[in-house]
């Protein structure tokens, strides 16, 4: 369900907005929706979420040992 949201944002921002939107070939309402929806979906990984592609990386890396740097400095 959409629903009609009113923002104060000054002049030039707004111009800016328009201007990044329209050379993605979308709406400001989009970029504000995308931008709302990502603040949302990070406060949710801050609670232990993992997202999909965290999930999907996860253990790509291999895991170097572990030395001690002093030992590196001294060799």
């Amino acid at each position: 369900m959409l629903t009609k949201l009113t923002l104060s944002v000054d002049k030039d921002v707004i111009e800016s907005a328009k201007e990044y939107a329209k050379k993605r070939k979308t709406s400001v309402s989009r970029l504000v929706e995308d931008f709302l929806k990502s603040i949302s979906e990070k406060n949710e990984n801050k609670k232990g979420i993992i997202s999909p592609i965290t999930k999907q990386l996860s253990g790509v890396l291999k895991k170097e040992k572990q030395t001690n740097t002093k030992e590196k400095k001294q060799k």
